[in-house]
């Protein structure tokens, strides 16, 4: 009997596209053909995403245009959407079956029995089988879940509660990765600073040390880390960035620069702990690029309040900014509240954006003309490979050279944009 090839389409965070990659490994495992074309795949995979109004619309849109162009194919529906869309799916593609975010384990007996995963509980995704997007790159889930009660999220309803995977098994699988040739390591989770929380003690710390400390030449990238829990880690973290295999990037989520507006949210902290944590890091760390999320437009959300958050960036500066507008989801707290008029939230989303374009291209500029070394782990055309810098930076260089994938190179900043900068090899390279 000829192999069944399976299609998989990601939507969403670096933690889903671990999942996917996981969901690849299992099948693969099991004989089945991974494959880019949904032309020509038996089994169609969409790894779905609830976080933004906009990704959620666009992927129901999705699940209905496959159920009319291949009514025959078996179609499963994975991630959060499962979990907190089922009847909505089910109106969509009637025959879609559901793989919910704590049954990924699950999908070989998905498939052969033709039944929906649905159920609640904990899920390891940890050294299982996966086939990487990018050889290069260790994506690797340390938890599932938060501890916050966020007014306006729907992710809380997906993953559930805050469970920690095990420490000797995250180890052990970054050390796998690196065995295989991976030369960055991307720590993501809901929340980072969370971990073990669940068990009573914070040791993100010390899981960190512990990675830093294996020993192969990779670079770190954390993930996001919400100000409530990270505030009492602060003093270690600092430190840990110090060392040398740590991409000096802080993603610190503050939703809403406006205390009222982070009190409605359920946000557990104060704008100014969020600030002195920025304020910390840059003293020790004064280029360490700041990713942060605001949502525009939330139903409590004064003219004052936005004025906050355009000062906040004004003040701060934030390298990368993840902006939503709100939107209503009628399972949360905040769906029960009246949205503001559309036009004062678009209004608003675009006077952040321009903002932040603003003091983002002035960050950029200080790179200008100079000589940086930059880890390449990207190609995204033809002669044109993706580099980062320490401070994960994204860096375009341009090169014939093939052997440049996965080098260190000397560069000079040629040009600069909001979002990346353009470098040209000026030195020599080196094997990491």
């Amino acid at each position: 009997m000829n192999p069944k090839f399976i299609f998989i389409q990601t939507y969403g965070c670096s933690a889903n596209q671990n999942n996917s990659e996981i969901l690849k490994g299992i099948l693969a495992s099991a004989g089945y053909q991974i494959t880019n074309n949904e032309k020509i795949a038996d089994i169609l995979i969409i790894n779905t995403c609830i976080v933004k109004g906009k990704t959620e619309n666009k992927i129901k849109r999705r699940i209905q245009d496959l159920a009319k162009l291949y009514p025959d194919k078996l179609t499963i529906i994975a991630g959060c959407m499962p979990d907190t869309y089922a009847k909505a799916i089910k109106k969509l593609n009637p025959k879609a079956l559901m793989l919910g975010t704590h049954n990924f384990k699950n999908v070989i007996n998905l498939i052969s029995k033709e039944e929906s995963y649905l159920e609640k509980r904990n899920e390891e995704k940890i050294l299982l089988p996966k086939i990487s997007n990018n050889k290069l790159i260790s994506i690797t889930q340390i938890s599932e879940g938060c501890l916050g009660d966020c007014s306006y999220c729907k992710t809380k309803l997906a993953k559930g509660k805050l469970f920690s995977y095990s420490e000797e098994k995250i180890i052990k699988s970054i050390q796998n990765d690196l065995e295989q040739g991976a030369k960055e390591v991307w720590i993501t989770s809901q929340d980072c600073a969370a971990y073990n929380l669940d068990k009573g003690e914070q040791k993100l710390p010390e899981l960190l040390n512990k990675i830093l400390s294996i020993s192969k030449k990779f670079k770190l990238r954390l993930g996001m880390l919400n100000p409530n829990y990270l505030n009492s880690i602060l003093d270690d973290l600092i430190q840990i960035y110090k060392n040398k295999k740590m991409y000096k990037f802080l993603h610190i989520p503050i939703q809403s620069a406006d205390n009222k507006v982070l009190k409605d949210m359920n946000r557990y902290y104060k704008i100014e702990q969020a600030e002195n944590i920025i304020r910390s890091f840059k003293k020790e760390i004064p280029t360490i690029t700041i990713a942060t999320d605001i949502i525009a437009g939330y139903p409590t959300e004064t003219e004052q309040s936005h004025k906050n958050n355009l000062n906040f960036i004004k003040n701060f500066k934030p390298d990368v900014l993840n902006l939503s507008k709100f939107s209503s989801h009628k399972q949360t707290k905040a769906g029960l509240l009246e949205e503001l008029p559309i036009q004062i939230t678009n209004k608003r989303t675009s006077e952040i954006m321009d903002k932040h374009r603003q003091t983002a291209m002035e960050n950029k500029h200080y790179f200008k003309n100079k000589i940086i070394k930059v880890f390449v782990n990207n190609k995204t055309a033809q002669g044109i490979y993706e580099a980062r810098d320490e401070n994960y930076n994204i860096v375009l260089i341009k090169s014939d050279d093939k052997s440049v994938l996965g080098k260190t190179a000397e560069v000079k900043i040629k040009q600069v944009g909001v979002h990346h900068m353009i470098g040209e090899i000026s030195g020599g390279l080196f094997i990491n």
